[in-house]
């Protein structure tokens, strides 16, 4: 098996937007008003992987344990806020807890990962540490999300039920505890689904790459696995952790629920317009 690793040149990577134009052409076609967001995604696509490019060629060579973990947090951080740019509801704040928690989480799993199951020396290793943490928040931040977004739509939706259960003697655990077990679900069954797709449906990323660097499939296979439970491990703490940590932002000192259904403007607005002077 040879390792040497072909070239994608300046030529190449012209040639490959082909495919953004023929999106362009059946956005235009179809009128679904999508060529500006092509357009800028596909700038900030190699505005951002080039830079990144750079960024990790620079950390890589000084090898220094502060500029990786300064790097992990502030991965960590911009997750945390494309977390809060997801969620519609803005009733409960959560980003430092969330902050918080996602810090502990994803040290915990990637220390464990790099440092304890590959036995990378030292355990910060950036060709190790900074790929893998990536993936482990990339993939966990998406189940955060989801996670969240279903807690709170529910809360809201069954907003008499609880209320109804608080009156009655029970505390914000029990009166929450089914929405809590959704959410905690919701989040989790897609690193599940990825895993009993694996390999059949699909070949992850890491796998990918690995053998077009040219490296044995089996071990590529063995550092895919690493990967997979990682993911539903960290999917697991994070959709445990954050889901607990925002449920209880939801409800107030006295343990009332602090989450109020959204206005209908639209009615009061006609309502006004109605009213005599």
């Amino acid at each position: 098996m040879t390792h040497s690793v072909i070239e994608i040149g300046p030529y190449q990577l012209l040639l490959a937007l082909v495919f953004i134009l023929a999106a362009g052409g059946a956005s235009l076609y179809h009128g679904l008003r999508l060529e500006k967001d092509l357009l800028v995604g596909t700038i900030r696509t190699f505005a951002q992987l080039f830079l990144l490019g750079y960024v990790l060629k620079f950390v890589f060579r000084l090898d220094s344990v502060w500029l990786v973990l300064a790097v992990f947090l502030f991965m960590i951080v911009f997750a945390v806020r494309i977390i809060r740019s997801r969620i519609k509801e803005k009733q409960v704040a959560f980003f430092w807890p969330m902050l918080i928690s996602m810090t502990i989480s994803y040290a915990l799993v990637a220390f464990l990962i790099t440092g304890v199951v590959i036995g990378a020396d030292p355990w910060w290793k950036p060709q190790y540490f900074i790929p893998l943490a990536g993936m482990l928040i990339g993939n966990s931040m998406n189940a955060v999300a989801i996670s969240l977004d279903r807690l709170l739509g529910e809360l809201k939706k069954r907003r008499q039920e609880v209320e109804m259960m608080l009156c009655l003697g029970a505390d914000y655990r029990e009166a929450s505890k089914d929405m809590v077990k959704n959410a905690m679900r919701a989040g989790m069954i897609p690193s599940i689904n990825s895993m009993m797709a694996v390999g059949v449906v699909f070949i992850p990323g890491m796998m990918t790459g690995q053998i077009l660097a040219g490296a044995d499939p089996l071990i590529a296979i063995r550092y895919q696995i690493l990967v997979m439970v990682m993911l539903v491990g960290s999917t697991a703490i994070l959709s445990f952790l954050g889901v607990r940590i925002v449920c209880r932002r939801c409800f107030g000192p006295a343990q009332q629920l602090l989450l109020r259904p959204e206005r209908k403007r639209g009615r009061k607005t006609k309502m006004a317009k109605g009213t005599q002077p």
